[in-house]
């Protein structure tokens, strides 16, 4: 149950940083209300996750779900590059990400 809380954690992460970009500086209220309702969900579940997962692993694969589906929205929502580095770099965030899966005994 703890790596399916910090996997959701990690995808309220997302919500929240493509947020910040509809925010337009905090000044847009609902897209405010939104970031800050996701931000609060990700953290607390991250904390809930790291109530049996150690620190390290939880918070590296909450980062790194964070990154991973940040850069995807980004390409397909907001026309951001998709060009060779950036999805290799991607794919070397998810490859640590299973190596992080793989190494805890949780």
């Amino acid at each position: 149950m703890a790596w399916l809380m910090l996997i959701v954690a990690g995808l309220f992460e997302v919500g929240w940083a493509i947020g910040l970009k509809y925010t337009e500086g905090f000044t847009r209220l609902w897209p405010t209300v939104g970031t800050v309702l996701a931000m609060l969900l990700s953290v607390g579940l991250l904390g809930l996750a790291m109530k049996s997962l150690p620190v390290g692993t939880a918070y590296g694969v909450w980062v790194g779900v964070g990154a991973v589906g940040t850069v995807i929205l980004g390409i397909i929502l907001l026309g951001e590059p998709a060009n060779a580095a950036r999805l290799v770099s991607v794919a070397l965030i998810i490859a640590g990400i299973v190596g992080l899966k793989l190494a805890t005994p949780a």
